[in-house]
């Protein structure tokens, strides 16, 4: 199949085009600059510019483009700029999707379970109405923004992620050096519920949504069983073997990260009912094997 993929730089995109690659798959990758390789397509996200021509032929767009959302701390700014590459990027392409007289059949968009806002200990799967604040806020707009490809009728799927267990980047990856050095600890109160995932069965699940042509809408893209702070914090400090001795305070994350700091100590206890219902397999169910997997592999 030939498909085009935005943000395949990032930690999740260089996987994903790594896998459809060996496995036989041509990928397009979209870019912001001016192509430089036959493999690249120019697009504009915030000018509402896509060279539709170099997505002709393609059975699938996939979206994951998007600043990082732990990767500074949230002044009004980085907000702004949170929202413009999520909900300019998603509204740039899914117009123009619905402008080709043949358009892929199938977008594939990366959300977030921040679509839930805080869930405190109570499980939500997709059937959960959307939360409140900032994330929940960008999350149903961001979706929102994908509707001229879906009227257009092209088959359109939200991938809600949650916390990507990976060494190579990603919020996750700025914990690994912290443990090795024995500084590592709960956040907050660690009570909260951190809904992981495996970068291996993150990549495995896009293939599946893909690959699955009856699935649509919103689909979690997290482990099985989502497991508190405390839990993580433990995890690590076994794998590691590394003391977990020093916990950060709220006051701390607030001052560090902002707004942020909210979504870091508030709990998303978040369940991948579609996704197992579709027959997808976890191979690293546990954030023990996620963390393993994490140290074992690079995808």
């Amino acid at each position: 199949m030939r498909l085009a993929v935005t943000g395949s730089n990032g930690l999740i995109g260089s996987a994903l085009v790594s896998s459809l690659r060996r496995d036989g798959h041509e990928v397009v990758r979209v870019v912001r600059h001016p192509p430089r390789a036959a493999d690249e397509v120019a697009w504009d996200p915030k000018g509402g510019t896509v060279d539709t021509a170099g997505l002709a032929g393609c059975g699938a767009v996939v979206h994951l483009a998007g600043a990082g959302v732990g990767e500074r701390r949230w002044t009004e700014a980085y907000k702004k700029e949170l929202r413009d590459s999520r909900v300019l990027g998603t509204a740039t392409l899914a117009e123009a999707l619905a402008g080709m007289a043949e358009p892929p059949a199938t977008f594939l968009v990366g959300t977030a379970i921040g679509w839930y806002g805080d869930t405190g200990t109570r499980a939500v799967d997709e059937s959960a109405a959307p939360g409140s604040g900032f994330m929940a806020d960008l999350c149903r707009d961001w979706e929102a923004a994908a509707a001229p490809a879906e009227q257009a009728g092209v088959r359109t799927v939200f991938a809600r992620t949650g916390l990507v267990v990976a060494r190579q980047g990603g919020a996750w990856g700025r914990l690994f050096p912290i443990f090795r050095a024995g500084i590592g600890g709960r956040l907050g109160d660690g009570r909260q519920y951190w809904s992981h995932i495996a970068l291996h069965d993150h990549v495995a699940a896009l293939r599946h949504l893909l690959d699955t042509p009856e699935l649509d809408g919103p689909v979690n893209l997290t482990a099985p069983e989502p497991v508190t702070n405390r839990e993580v914090t433990a995890a690590m400090a076994r794998v590691l073997r590394r003391p977990a001795l020093f916990p950060v305070p709220e006051a701390v994350l607030r001052l560090v990260l902002g707004e942020f700091a909210g979504d870091v100590v508030g709990s998303q206890r978040v369940r991948p009912r579609r996704l197992l219902e579709s027959g997808f397999r976890f191979a690293f169910p546990t954030v023990e094997d996620a963390v393993r997997a994490a140290l074992d592999r690079t995808a």
